[in-house]
């Protein structure tokens, strides 16, 4: 489950003021410091509503939400076997779980499927803000030394690890206060997601045992994503680092143990160190749109070639380096050359509007300007349904979008481009109410 594709929909929604701090999940000089704790919400959460998900998922119908919240504990004693295995001891088992009830809130939460949808740029315009650059520059200051010791070890740019503070959880004030422990419990036992938060809860017993974060503080989002860049259960043990060498791998209180296991969760995911996220492009009228697709690497200067340039006709640093075109608003909107650190962050989080949001902001940190290029705000954003119906419309047709599923990824794109090339259109691939319309037509 991508970590903060949940987290990202929660911080978008406080953000226009429609979720309370209990539902959010959707993540000093020296190399020594503290994180203040995150915001938790005033009362208690709500209560599941008892109602079937609306994902239609045989495990998510209330009866079978209702028959695994009732063998919870039996559920947790099948699992003790595959504990004891990663040497949780019987004693710490027992006194970890015993107490443990479902939280079946979760259940809701789990197949929400808001009414609205963001474009890149109301992602963008929420995500990237004045506040959130003040922010950041105040803490890459107060923190200087830390990250100088960072970037020396991981090679990590320093204000990307920033932006992906800012963005995860607005530096550490949503990053949720639900129990890790008692949701990855219930989603280990409940729900459509078993086999994967099994893991996930496992991971969370061997943190706990091992003692490299307190139980009162690790609580996150309703995933189990927790500290200030949302870390899940399983990517903290593959990545968490000791960088203050105090015994403990600590991501939720220890700033320097939160910028390096991410610099190093950045760098195992292929991050180059002295090169950029990408690059704003200007793109000619003239180009095939048909080579703005993620698997068609180029280097730079063969883009250029194509006649791509930067804004005010900036060099490309590194010439040789591969590069993809992404044109998220198609046509009508900027364009983009990715680099393989875009790849690094998609890897954090698959979503190409996260991965956009943390380069731009990375930028606006280091003191770089807005995008050049306006956004078609003029144009109408699909609601869910519609995309939906336009995947489900491409699949009738012929085309490969693999299982419709609302989110409008690459593989969609791709598919509208192979249909507007067909129709004799530029083929941009941008998901536009006039392709829905096209298809309805055919």
């Amino acid at each position: 489950m991508p970590k903060t594709r949940i987290l990202i929909a929660a911080l978008l929604a406080s953000a226009i003021g429609n979720a309370t701090a209990q539902d959010r999940d959707d993540r000093y000089p020296g190399i020594t410091g503290t994180i203040s704790p995150s915001a938790s919400s005033p009362g208690g959460a709500p209560e599941w509503s008892g109602e079937s998900g609306a994902s239609g998922h045989p495990l998510m119908t209330a009866a079978a939400i209702r028959q695994a919240a009732d063998n919870f504990h039996a559920c947790l004693e099948r699992i003790w076997p595959a504990a004891a295995k990663r040497s949780i001891t019987r004693e710490f088992y027992q006194s970890a779980t015993a107490q443990l009830t479902p939280d079946l809130r979760i259940m809701d939460l789990m197949d929400n499927q808001p009414e609205f949808t963001k474009s890149f740029w109301d992602y963008l315009d929420i995500l990237v803000t004045d506040a959130r650059i003040a922010k950041g520059r105040e803490l890459l200051e107060k923190y200087r030394k830390t990250f100088d010791a960072v970037e020396q070890a991981y090679g990590v740019d320093r204000t990307i690890i920033t932006a992906i503070w800012g963005v995860e959880s607005n530096y550490g004030t949503l990053g949720g206060d639900r129990p890790v422990l008692r949701s990855t419990a219930t989603l280990a036992c409940i729900g459509r997601r078993q086999n994967y938060f099994r893991e996930e809860f496992l991971s969370t017993l061997e943190i706990l045992q091992r003692g490299d974060v307190r139980p009162d503080r690790l609580v996150g989002s309703w995933a189990g994503a927790f500290g200030p860049t949302q870390f899940m259960p399983t990517a903290f043990k593959r990545f968490a680092v000791d960088f203050d060498h105090d015994g403990r791998r600590d991501v939720v209180d220890s700033i320097p143990d939160l910028i390096a296991s991410t610099a190093n969760n950045l760098r195992k995911d292929g991050w180059v160190s002295g090169q950029s996220w990408g690059y704003e492009v200007v793109i000619p009228s003239t180009l095939n749109f048909m080579l703005a697709d993620h698997r068609r690497p180029m280097p730079l200067r063969e883009w250029e070639r194509h006649g791509l340039t930067r804004p005010g006709g900036k060099p490309f640093p590194h010439p040789d380096a591969q590069a993809f075109l992404l044109v998220p608003a198609g046509v009508q909107g900027p364009g983009f050359l990715m680099l393989a650190n875009f790849n690094a962050i998609m890897k954090y989080n698959p979503a190409e509007a996260y991965a956009l949001a943390i380069g731009h902001l990375a930028d606006r940190l280091r003191g770089g300007e807005r995008f050049a290029q306006d956004w078609p705000r003029y144009e109408r954003v699909l609601t869910r349904d519609e995309r939906l119906e336009l995947q489900q419309l491409l699949a009738r047709h012929g085309f490969d979008i693999g299982e419709p599923d609302g989110h409008l990824g690459a593989k969609t794109r791709s598919a509208i481009r192979e249909f507007q090339a067909k129709a004799g259109q530029i083929p941009d691939g941008f998901a536009s109410a006039v392709v829905l319309e096209q298809l309805r037509g055919r």
